[in-house]
């Protein structure tokens, strides 16, 4: 694979670095490889090119960020990982096999609310669609979909229907329905962006007690500087239209705890620079 430009915080171990490895053994062995990646769409009579030449590795267990201004690709990447568009050029694999369309390996979790059908209870909502991609029997669907419902604290709604929740329960049951079909990777787009702030920061909780429950590999698109160091465990900074990689960190030593504290600060200003300043030094 061709490097992109990377910097490494001085706090943080390069991503390869075993020392962090054996520090956060939720992570393994290389699970996603992007390589190279452009990728464009069409706007009226004109061609726009979202990303340019990006490249990335997500190791298993990783809590991986895509983090960049509006217009930097990062949602449309997250699309490309999930299948639903084929690269200009480079490519997308995960175990090793390119991927070449969307599959129950790949599940998203969009911001969006109402991707819950209505008509169905939140147990429906879970259960359907192991029943349709994993083949499950009624009974054993039931069974998977209450398991997840209780991780995410909504067992005791499993008979109430979508328009009786709130946005955050949404996403919760959202989430559940994702973690349900047992996916290589999680991908969510900018999951929380619509919530309130206690909500959201709420729902981080919740994320991040499931990883660390549940050992599940994430990739997560975020424009939230604060959002990525509190997710995160890496985290990968797009520059603005195209999304070309401006450099890649660790920040698995942030948590929500951190946000007051002067160090967390001085990182989300560094960042900030290097996202939005063409100037600052990426060595």
């Amino acid at each position: 694979m061709v490097a992109n430009p990377k910097i490494l915080f001085p706090a943080a171990a390069g991503p390869a670095d075993s020392a962090a490895r054996a520090a956060h053994p939720h992570t393994s062995e290389k699970l996603l490889e992007v390589d190279r990646v452009n990728l464009e769409y069409r706007t009226g009579e004109r061609i726009v090119r979202a990303t340019h030449q990006v490249s990335f590795d997500v190791y298993g267990g990783d809590r991986f960020v895509l983090l960049g201004p509006s217009g930097c690709g990062k949602s449309t990447l997250l699309k490309a990982v999930g299948g639903f568009i084929e690269p200009t050029s480079g490519s997308i694999s995960l175990d090793g096999q390119t991927v070449r369309g969307p599959g129950p390996d790949r599940i998203v979790v969009f911001q969006e609310f109402d991707q819950l059908p209505p008509w169905k209870t939140v147990l429906q909502n879970v259960a359907f669609p192991l029943r349709v991609a994993k083949k499950l029997s009624r009974a054993e669907a039931n069974e998977r979909a209450l398991h997840y419902l209780d991780k995410v604290g909504l067992g005791a709604f499993a008979k109430a229907y979508p328009h009786t929740l709130s946005g955050g329960m949404k996403q919760r049951v959202a989430i559940a329905r994702a973690l349900a079909m047992q996916p290589r990777v999680l991908l969510m787009d900018e999951p929380f962006a619509a919530l309130d702030a206690l909500t959201r920061r709420k729902m981080q909780e919740e994320l991040l007690r499931l990883w660390e429950e549940v050992n599940f590999t994430l990739l997560f698109v975020t424009h939230s500087i604060e959002e990525a160091l509190i997710v995160g465990n890496r985290i990968l900074l797009l520059s603005p239209h195209p999304g070309r990689v401006r450099a890649e960190l660790n920040s698995h030593q942030y948590t929500q705890d951190s946000t007051g504290q002067s160090d967390f600060q001085r990182t989300a200003e560094r960042i900030h620079h290097l996202l939005f300043d063409e100037t600052e030094s990426v060595q």
